[in-house]
């Protein structure tokens, strides 16, 4: 493959990603981020969480995951709480508030997704999903690229 058509596509990917978490942050109207929602998003799937745990799955500083719970912690979206075992460890917690914002971030993304993707024609659209679900099994299948 030719790196100038790789270049191309790299960097239609990134304007196609970037404006998507513009436009979406314009309609999220909560004064989060991208990551908050990441970090809801992870504590609703796998229940309660340590900090350090947080930062490995998704890639983040330790630093950043404490930047980014201070102020779901003081909006009421996640609490903390101590290892029954071992009160120094600590855990994070989605609350009931943080469920409910949770669902709105997803479906506003949703709402965004799909005015983009009504774009495209049928064909269009199953192509880009079939190579779509191609790259996520080279990435989650952890198969070297």
């Amino acid at each position: 493959m030719n790196d100038e058509v790789i270049f191309e596509l790299l960097r239609s990917m990134d304007i196609v990603t970037n404006n998507l978490i513009i436009e979406w942050n314009r309609m999220f109207q909560e004064e989060l981020s991208i990551s908050h929602v990441l970090v809801l998003g992870r504590l609703n799937v796998n229940g309660k969480n340590r900090p350090s745990d947080l930062a490995k799955a998704l890639g983040l500083t330790p630093s950043t995951i404490t930047y980014l719970s201070r102020k779901l912690i003081k909006n009421k979206l996640v609490k903390t709480s101590a290892d029954t075992s071992d009160q120094r460890i600590k855990y994070l917690e989605i609350t009931d508030d943080g469920v409910v914002l949770l669902t709105k971030a997803i479906e506003d993304g949703k709402k965004l997704h799909k005015k983009l993707f009504e774009q495209l024609t049928e064909d269009e659209f199953h192509h880009l999903l079939t190579i779509y679900q191609k790259l996520a099994g080279l990435i989650v299948g952890s198969i070297p690229i």
